[in-house]
């Protein structure tokens, strides 16, 4: 039977619908509640038909429409003052963010999950991810230059994880690399209350000149509306809406995958067509086809525009010619997107999409009114206010409590219970390399060695290095670097306070890289919504999070909430992801994250205070969560990074790394493994004039601190920096040939022995 034969005698039109105003429809399998579908009704004044019912079931879904969000969203725009957007040129509404970095050019750059479909098939669900990411980039008229992936999984002992592991790990590389793209860092970690629910988040970056800007706004009465790339298919349908298998149609549940099927080879050459498009200016808007696939675009291109759209559904090209209709509507098929053509212009298009053999179908055109309306053969099965499906989807106000549990959870700090803290030398060195060798601090070779780094000849920067970092222009040498960062241990313990936490480390990991920090991109992942608890962490991350940005003068520019995070009733940690993207003038002056010279003096920079609460220390050594995080130091974050930026612009530091996660003791470490420098310390001036004992001194994870490596011939002149800016500063070490780390009168280990813990706990687990 023929797609048109099996969906002819069920078929659900507008014109129908009056003959059948009581049909059932399935709308609860779809993921809508009862208020939501009298919403729709009371919104059409009828019942909607199953196509229609299908775009909101999507459209409304957690996922697109942040209903549950949106109230605590706003704050990054209604705290965003008028100097933080004097660089912005698109912000949040948009596919991604872009900023103005200077010289004509601009990037832009976001980051979004796919945790979900990444443990039901992890290799196709994290490979999507990246597709779907570089598919928003190149949506604003971007080439897309790099990704980073922010990974988090069971424990790693745990029989299961090895399957996410191999097969998120396998999808990212397989993805990006057939891209051509540079991996350009990230991170991973480790806890069992990722266990059933990985978080898979990942980030993409694009460079354009400023006159290449597209939007998704489809304007202009008779543009015509073309999908083109990929066919579309079965896969991910109803991925959106949490549906994988219910069909409308009359037969009953048809299975269909829910997880998306990519195919890199197929993106890449859409890559290169859209740009080609861009530059013969064929295309007057664009948007890509991820979560809720026609639904989305069709829908939210006409809401953005001056008009309204109709579409000839029936001509959409499939590789499946079962598909019903809604199917067709709610297929996340990968590698497509939507163009906004200008009649006189669509021979360019058609020509150019020939050359590069994508294939594409006319569907319909922009036209005038309010009014997104859809056929199927002629027949009309969608006829709404797009507004109502993409823009003005229900705002929840939904309960918030304040948790039962974090008042005990905070009393149990690491003074309070008891830990065991050391003076001696060979317990101290013992803890130093337990935490080298701990899950979440080990290196991630056997992950990073899977990705190409340097592919595309720009790349500045790229783990293990602090952030990442890639030239834009060959010329002068400009350039933009990015670090992510979160902690969901933090963020347990104080969701305000860890969210800003995260969005300092990101902040401090640039400017260690020699960069300006201008611009933030979010990925909030969280448990339930419905559960008022979680909604209290949310609220609580989200005002942590634009507070924190409006102090540094850094915009939110664009992100993702992905909420449901959870097994059963147990919801993950709350895990805001938080990525920082920096300018540089020159990457040129980029500063690595380790020494490469013997001789040069190692200054610690920021204070010590006894902040152990929630720390990797507190972890690793006697597996402890509770207390209170590090204090929250935003104006000595900004003097910090004014210090590491004119530094690095003077030529002062030759080598940089942030402290957060470990400690100074993990700093050390990093800082010799980085490119094999031997050093030695001495503890006891951070003792006198910071009041902290030994294991303070090594293992506190205060904010605002850096260890920096400069030229003995620069030493005053560094200080005078320091001290002219207010940052605390005082000589620590020195860096040696000596392949060991040696703190003074307490312990030396060789940096093979720190190396070979390092390297081990991947493979121990994952081959």
């Amino acid at each position: 039977m023929s797609a048109t034969e099996n969906t002819k005698a069920v078929l659900d039109t507008v014109e129908n619908v009056a003959k059948d105003p009581e049909r059932t429809q399935p709308y609860a399998a779809l993921g809508l509640k009862d208020g939501e579908y009298a919403l729709i009704k009371d919104i059409l004044g009828r019942r909607p038909t199953s196509a229609e019912l299908a775009m909101y079931s999507v459209m409304w879904s957690e996922h697109c429409s942040y209903k549950s969000s949106k109230k605590y969203l706003r704050q990054f725009g209604t705290k965003t003052t008028e100097e933080m957007r004097k660089h912005l040129m698109v912000g949040m509404g948009q596919n991604a963010g872009v900023v103005d970095i200077g010289d004509g050019w601009a990037v832009t750059f976001k980051v979004e999950s796919h945790n979900h479909p990444s443990y039901i098939e992890p290799f196709q669900g994290a490979a999507t991810g990246v597709g779907g990411i570089v598919r928003d980039i190149i949506s604003m008229g971007a080439r897309p230059i790099a990704v980073m992936d922010q990974l988090r999984f069971g424990a790693i002992d745990h029989e299961d994880t090895a399957r996410v592991f191999h097969g998120v790990v396998g999808g990212i590389s397989f993805y990006g690399n057939c891209l051509g793209l540079p991996n350009i860092g990230g991170e991973t970690y480790f806890d069992s209350c990722y266990q059933a629910n990985p978080l898979v988040n990942a980030l993409a970056l694009g460079v354009l000149r400023h006159e290449d800007l597209k939007l998704a706004n489809a304007t202009g009465v008779g543009n015509k509306v073309v999908l083109f790339g990929a066919r579309t298919g079965g896969d991910g349908i109803g991925g959106a809406s949490i549906l994988a298998s219910d069909s409308f149609s009359e037969g009953g549940p048809t299975k269909r995958p829910a997880v998306q099927v990519g195919d890199p080879f197929a993106e890449k050459v859409l890559i290169e067509c859209c740009l080609e498009l861009y530059a013969a200016d064929a295309v007057e808007a664009i948007q890509d086809l991820g979560a809720a696939g026609i639904s989305c675009a069709t829908s939210e291109l006409a809401a953005n525009g001056d008009g309204g759209m109709h579409v000839e559904l029936d001509r959409v090209l499939l590789r499946d010619e079962t598909l019903t209709p809604e199917e067709i509507l709610m297929s996340e098929s990968q590698e497509r997107m939507m163009a906004i053509v200008d009649p006189a212009k669509l021979a360019t298009f058609e020509a150019i999409c020939k050359k590069w053999e994508v294939e594409y179908s006319v569907l319909g055109e922009v036209t005038e009114g309010n009014r997104l309306t859809i056929d199927w053969h002629g027949e009309r099965i969608v006829d709404v206010d797009p507004s109502t499906v993409a823009v003005d989807s229900p705002v929840y106000d939904r309960p918030v409590a304040y948790p039962a549990w974090i008042d005990a959870l905070n009393a149990q700090g690491v003074n309070a219970s008891g830990l065991t803290r050391s003076e001696e030398g060979a317990q101290l060195g013992k803890w130093m390399l337990d935490l080298a060798g701990s899950a979440d601090l080990a290196s991630k070779s056997l992950i990073t060695n899977q990705y190409d780094h340097y592919v595309m000849g720009n790349t500045a920067l790229a783990m293990p290095d602090d952030a990442g970092m890639v030239r834009i222009d060959e010329e002068t040498g400009l350039g933009v670097a990015l670090a992510t960062d979160a902690n969901g241990r933090y963020c347990q313990l104080d969701p305000y306070v860890g969210a800003q936490l995260a969005l300092s480390e990101a902040y401090r990991n640039v400017s260690s890289a020699g960069a300006t920090p201008m611009a933030v991109t979010d990925c909030l992942n969280f448990g339930s919504p419905e559960n008022p608890e979680v909604m209290w962490q949310f609220s609580k991350a989200v005002e942590g999070l634009a507070d924190a940005c409006q102090i540094l003068g850094i915009p939110v520019t664009g992100g993702n909430v992905s909420f449901y995070n959870q097994t059963g009733d147990k919801p993950i940690f709350p895990t805001p992801v938080v990525g920082v993207m920096g300018v540089i003038d020159d990457v040129a002056a980029r500063v690595p994250s380790g020494p490469q010279d013997a001789g040069l003096n190692i200054y610690l920079l920021g204070t010590t205070q006894d902040e152990l609460d929630g720390s990797a220390w507190a972890h690793v050594v006697h597996d402890h969560l509770g207390g209170r995080p590090p204090a929250v130091k935003l104006e000595a974050e900004k003097a910090l990074s004014a210090v590491l930026g004119a530094g690095a612009n003077q030529g002062l530091i030759f080598a940089s790394h942030d402290l957060s996660d470990g400690g100074l003791a993990q700093a050390i470490a990093e800082f010799s493994l980085r490119f094999g420098m031997g050093a030695r310390y001495w503890l006891g001036e951070i003792e006198a004039r910071d009041g902290v004992d030994l294991t303070a001194a090594l293992f506190s994870e205060s904010s605002a601190r850096a260890i920096v490596a400069v030229p003995r011939e620069e030493d005053v002149k560094f200080i005078g920096l320091c001290e002219g800016r207010g940052v605390p500063v005082m000589r620590i070490g020195v860096t040696e040939d000596t392949a060991a780390i040696e703190v003074q009168n307490l312990f030396t280990l060789q940096l093979d022995e720190i190396r070979a813990r390092s390297n081990e706990t991947l493979p121990k687990y994952f081959g």
